[in-house]
């Protein structure tokens, strides 16, 4: 309500929250609630509500992040500005944190380790500038519409945590791009729904679904030549958690990723069917710190 351009339409999916969410969206007018009888997670949740749009752009704004005035203005203008890019990342920062950074776009490593670019430091010169990206952090992102429904949307047996990379690999081996907007601001609490980024909640989805993506996503000799390094970081966390005392719930995780693998092969056929890009394409745009 407060954009300087406000939205055409808002929907808003409650998840059978328990903390009077909805009684307050009921306050305003203007926005249309769904609401579920369940949890049935964030991919599961935006589907639906961008299954409700015929606009050529859709905006998701988590309940936890909190956008500057001109955000949504400077979405669309960088979407009018570069109409070849598909997906458009916010300039994520933390919450009261004093000009600490959350994210600048998602960064996806040859490892199939995942992390939001610029986390936890301060600005630096060259985040004032877009640029492209991996992915962009579904928390605050604009998509188009048509590229989003091209790509299948969200993977919804991701249920949350990393979907966003998941849904930005399919859209990369597709053929299209996604874009860092600086100037789109947004304070970013984090997790705040799942009781924190190292609650067992985000543990668990996060480390069993960076298996899946990697799996679903990793196009060709990229697949055979890195897994020898996906297999050897998910061992060094797995051995990481269980000394933290963790080990239950990241075991858990692990072998839940590889009783899940017969479903994400079959996923990935259908996937690379649809690439779209060389191999040496993705390796350009792939992290590859070591």
């Amino acid at each position: 309500m407060r954009q300087s351009r406000l939205p055409d339409e808002i929907i808003v999916v409650d998840n059978d929250s328990g903390d009077g969410s909805a009684d307050c969206v009921k306050q305003y007018s203007g926005v249309t609630l769904h609401l579920n009888n369940s949890n049935s997670g964030f991919s599961k949740a935006n589907n639906f509500a961008i299954a409700q749009c015929d606009t050529e752009f859709v905006v998701l704004l988590n309940p936890d992040a909190f956008p500057e005035p001109e955000w949504l203005q400077k979405l669309l203008f960088a979407a009018e500005c570069f109409p070849e890019v598909a997906a458009f990342g916010s300039r994520l920062m933390m919450y009261e944190a004093d000009g600490l950074v959350d994210g600048l776009g998602d960064t996806y490593h040859f490892s199939g380790l995942v992390w939001r670019h610029g986390h936890g430091r301060k600005m630096v010169a060259a985040d004032a500038h877009p640029k492209e990206i991996f992915s962009p952090c579904a928390g605050a992102v604009l998509y188009r519409t048509g590229a989003f429904r091209a790509a299948g949307g969200f993977d919804e047996d991701f249920f949350c945590y990393v979907e966003d990379i998941d849904l930005g690999f399919r859209l990369r081996l597709a053929g299209y791009r996604s874009m860092y907007v600086p100037d789109a601001v947004v304070h970013h609490v984090g997790s705040a729904c799942s009781g924190g980024p190292h609650s067992n909640f985000a543990i668990y989805h996060g480390h069993r679904n960076l298996v899946w993506a990697y799996v679903k996503n990793m196009p060709g000799w990229l697949f055979w030549g890195c897994l020898p390094i996906h297999l050897a970081m998910n061992i060094t966390l797995t051995c990481w958690f269980v000394l933290q005392g963790r080990g239950s719930v990241i075991l858990r995780a692990k072998r839940d990723a590889i009783l899940g693998l017969p479903k994400m092969w079959r996923k990935r056929k259908l996937v690379q069917q649809q690439r779209r890009v060389s191999v040496y394409e993705i390796w350009r745009v792939l992290g590859k710190r070591l």
